[in-house]
């Protein structure tokens, strides 16, 4: 039986002996022997991770202010939110008689002079001298004429210093620690930045090929437009660059992956025979969707290849992904190979294995189930199957990778639920076929940058249409004023003889949060709905006892099951019709939907109600409640709240990037991931790259490990 294998590495350069090391490159001089810096700024530098020349030079601004757009003091009016910049004049703190010290200060500008006012901020007296230049943010007030009162502001220039913000530059804003001001740290890296930045011209892993391919500038030429630019849009260009860099390595990362995992080793070309694919396809009760067809091509071409397959099949809740792959397992079986389906839990595994058995009718095709459940006779029975080919399809759990376990003849592996296996699961089945083509499954939306993000070795292909006879689920917001009457509908559903979710964020009562919790509600709703049969089930229970839960209340055996997010996947029970979301706003936008896709499975109408008394929330479960597309709300999620907390938790496995914003850089990301695998599948090694291969390594080492590369 094969097991997974190391993937090759990309080997780094020696040194011969004897031979002259490296030149010493400017950017690794230590940090404290920079211009302006030396011993305790080094030290008070390290705090923001800054230990050398590279990681000031790198150390761009958080943010600019457009001085070409700001207010003049003289033209401010009250009600206005604006942006100043002044001298100070005069300051002081000015007592009240509540106790309550205000430090104001008047600043001044070729228009005008202003009050501003800091409340409560008495310190400030100590901060700010007069003659200071000042650039301020906030709001006009009417108070004895005239008043500013701003939320931020930043020392541009000290007494006697020049400044150009005065004229109207672009002035950038520095990530600055106690103790060194954002002034400071610019004037550091403005005394510094020629020669970082002439260092820099030696220091590019970019070749001028690849710039070119890829519409970027020079790495000088970025940081250079990062640090002083002219105007909004050379900052953005020089952001550009950068952001191109991080998704590039990323992609090349992913690109020698994908090269092993399906160009450097012989693949199956599975033949179009029919005697299994046509007679299911005519079976159908129902006819493909146009993505579906789509996707049936992109995989039935991978499929005949000599290569291997690496295929990412995404699709929405009630796509029709199992279907699609099922084609998939016949194909392999009809070649006379085994194809395998693995669940991330038992009740996912047996419901996948009744979804073939009822899918494939007469077609002569055995499903084999294989999970930890079985009896020792039934499981001594499965493995003999497997191994003497006599299991055409094997559904199981992990036990599908268990050293006792031995495929006659595996071509296909398809994994259920991608993300909740690790890449090493994924690979040790792959690996008991010896040219096994892999189709990994996931019923999780996530946005096509973020696709390629987490998924960049793997082909994509992408379910975007639901078939045209499932029933929409009708979703409404109330209020938690509102909850009476809503109790009042799911005792009128359960009474039909359907059954209901109530979903809360919490297993636990929370001291430090009102929230109620599935503990504590389960007693509640057990007084409430005394006539009928309720049951609570969270992720802190015993796998055993979940599995029990879930086999009653799909059994019917449970009117009403209270819960936590832990069943948002996969789950299928037609006969439950309403889910009852409580706090919804304490979850994501793509959390509620992997939620809402348990309910309108069958062929009932079905309802999603969330409660909410989160004013502030309102819009986004609006969005929400507005359309079942799982891709736009995907989008809507990462737009909302960023793309680290899509899932209600930060991804594992998803990089922090400093420059890329996977929201706007779609396109970048493409480019990147296109120029990554052209270059890795022209020069696997990277051997025509040296400075490209040096840089991987001295600056994505780590994850390079991870990738295993190197």
């Amino acid at each position: 039986m094969g097991r997974v294998k190391p993937l090759k590495p990309i080997v780094l350069p020696t040194t011969p002996e004897g031979a002259e090391l490296p030149a010493y490159s400017e950017l690794d001089r230590p940090i404290q022997f920079l211009k302006g810096v030396g011993p305790k700024r080094a030290d008070l530098l390290k705090k923001m991770g800054l230990l050398n020349a590279r990681d000031l030079l790198f150390h761009v601004p958080h943010r600019y202010e457009d001085a070409s757009t700001i207010t003049r003091i003289g033209a401010l009016d009250p009600g206005m939110e604006a942006t100043i910049i002044g001298r100070v004049v005069s300051k002081g703190v000015l007592p009240t008689r509540r106790g309550l010290r205000i430090f104001q200060a008047v600043v001044r500008d070729g228009s005008g002079l202003i009050e501003c006012s800091w409340p409560g901020q008495p310190f400030l007296d100590r901060v700010l001298k007069k003659g200071d230049l000042l650039l301020l943010s906030g709001t006009v007030r009417f108070y004895h004429g005239r008043q500013f009162q701003p939320r931020e502001f930043t020392v541009i220039a000290a007494e006697g210093e020049e400044s150009s913000e005065e004229t109207g530059a672009i002035f950038p804003v520095y990530p600055a620690t106690e103790g060194l001001t954002h002034r400071q740290v610019r004037n550091l890296i403005a005394d510094n930045l020629d020669g970082l930045l002439e260092s820099a011209k030696g220091d590019d892993p970019l070749d001028d090929a690849l710039r070119d391919d890829a519409g970027v500038l020079p790495l000088w030429k970025a940081l250079d437009q990062m640090h002083r630019p002219t105007s909004l849009a050379e900052a953005e260009e020089g952001r550009r660059r950068l952001a191109f860099e991080e998704l590039f390595f990323l992609q090349i990362l992913h690109a020698r992956v994908r090269r092993e995992a399906i160009m450097e080793r012989q693949g199956i070309a599975f033949e179009r025979k029919d005697h299994l694919v046509r007679p299911f396809h005519k079976s159908l009760p129902f006819a493909l969707t146009g993505a579906q067809k789509r996707v049936l091509k992109e995989i039935g071409d991978d499929m005949a290849a000599p290569r291997r397959m690496n295929r990412l099949l995404q699709g929405d809740v009630g796509a029709g992904k199992t279907v699609v792959a099922l084609f998939a397992m016949l194909r392999a079986a009809e070649n006379g190979y085994q194809a395998a389906l693995m669940a991330p839990t038992e009740i996912l595994a047996e419901q996948h294995a009744r979804t073939l058995v009822k899918l494939l009718g007469d077609v002569p095709a055995g499903v084999t189930l294989l999970t930890g459940r079985l009896s020792a006779k039934q499981w001594k029975e499965a493995v003999y199957r497997i191994a003497v080919g006599d299991a055409d399809l094997v559904v199981g759990t992990h036990a599908l990778i268990q050293e006792a376990v031995e495929f006659r003849k595996l071509g296909l592996v398809v994994v259920d639920e991608q993300h909740r296996f690790g890449v090493k699961q994924r690979l040790a089945l792959t690996e008991m076929g010896t040219h096994a083509d892999t189709l990994v499954m996931s019923a999780t939306p996530i946005p096509r940058s973020l696709a390629l993000t987490l998924y960049g070795d793997l082909d994509i292909s992408v379910l975007d249409e639901r078939p045209p006879n499932r029933r929409p689920v009708r979703t409404a917001l109330r209020n938690d004023s509102a909850r009476p009457k809503v109790l009042t509908f799911v005792r009128e559903q359960v009474e039909q003889g359907r059954q209901a979710y109530f979903v809360y964020p919490l297993v636990d009562e929370s001291e430090k949060l009102d929230l109620k919790s599935a503990t504590e509600e389960f007693e509640s709703l057990r007084l409430l709905f005394p006539d009928f049969r309720l049951a609570l089930i969270h992720g802190q229970m015993p796998g055993e006892e979940k599995d029990r839960v879930m086999r009653a209340f799909g059994a019917g055996e449970i009117d009403i099951l209270v819960s936590t997010t832990v069943i948002e996947v996969g789950i299928d029970v037609a006969n439950a019709t309403v889910m009852v979301v409580e706090h919804a706003e304490r979850f994501g936008l793509s959390q509620l939907h992997q939620l809402r896709g348990r309910v309108g499975r069958g062929s009932e109408e079905s309802f999603c109600i969330l409660l909410s008394s989160g004013a502030e929330h309102l819009e986004r479960l609006r969005i929400f409640a507005s359309t079942e597309d799982g891709f736009a709300i995907a989008e809507a999620d990462m737009r909302l709240r960023g793309y680290g907390d899509l899932f209600g938790a930060r991804q594992s496995g998803l990089p922090a990037f400093r420059f890329a914003d996977l929201e706007k850089d779609t396109a970048l990301l493409s480019k990147a991931r296109g120029e990554a695998r052209r270059i890795v599948d022209e020069d696997p090694n990277l051997d025509r790259h040296p400075a490209l291969k040096k840089a991987l390594h001295a600056r994505y080492g780590e994850r390079a490990k991870l990738f295993g590369v190197g």
